[in-house]
């Protein structure tokens, strides 16, 4: 079941977006989790875990697999959609909630862990902090502003890319586990990225 949390008429450029780019048979971004989560699931605390952006669900169906409970937030009802399916085909169970993640609320302390992968929304940020339970970590990938020099991947408009250092100052008030800032090469291509793991003390 897809739950609706909450709808804008804000976003319909955005869901319309993102429907048509998840429209097709395939999946946009494949199948397999995010580099990132894959390498260094061994640092998450198990438990109830949110996936923020979850797109067409890879890292939700993957950290379903590695035993947590998921829910998975995304603007994107074809997306959302397809989450499902592909947890269905692994045979894992996740949680699936349509949302405009420019209003939607993390209930208190719910989370032992919360995922961001690819999508800079600043004003989410203490909604993620407060959501987490103490002890929770985030995980957190997105890109930085090199990246708009080297690729043509990622937003078009400068606000939506990290500045530098920025992600480890916007999570200064949480125990940083693991954190890296640069150019790194992902599947044969070159990434601009900030990735974090930090946790609620």
């Amino acid at each position: 079941m897809v739950v609706l949390i909450k709808r804008s008429t804000r976003v319909k450029s955005d869901k319309k977006r993102w429907n048509e780019r998840f429209k097709g048979k395939g999946f946009a971004f494949g199948k397999e989790p995010n580099p990132f989560l894959k390498k260094y699931i061994r640092l998450l605390p198990k438990g109830k875990a949110l996936d923020l952006a979850a797109g067409e669900g890879r890292n939700a169906v993957f950290l379903a697999r590695n035993g947590f409970e998921v829910d998975a937030a995304d603007i994107s009802r074809i997306g959302l959609k397809k989450a499902k399916k592909l947890a269905k085909e692994v045979g894992v169970t996740i949680n699936t909630l349509l949302a405009d993640l420019n209003l939607f609320q993390i209930e208190k302390e719910k989370y032992d862990l919360i995922a961001n992968f690819y999508f800079l929304r600043r004003s989410l940020i203490p909604k993620i902090k407060r959501g987490l339970k103490k002890g929770g970590r985030v995980i957190f990938e997105t890109y930085i502003l090199e990246q708009r020099k080297i690729g043509t991947e990622g937003p078009k408009q400068a606000r939506y890319f990290l500045k530098p250092n920025e992600l480890l100052r916007l999570f200064k008030d949480f125990r940083v586990r693991f954190y890296r800032e640069g150019i790194f090469k992902e599947g044969g291509r070159r990434k601009a990225v900030a990735s974090l793991i930090a946790e609620k003390a």
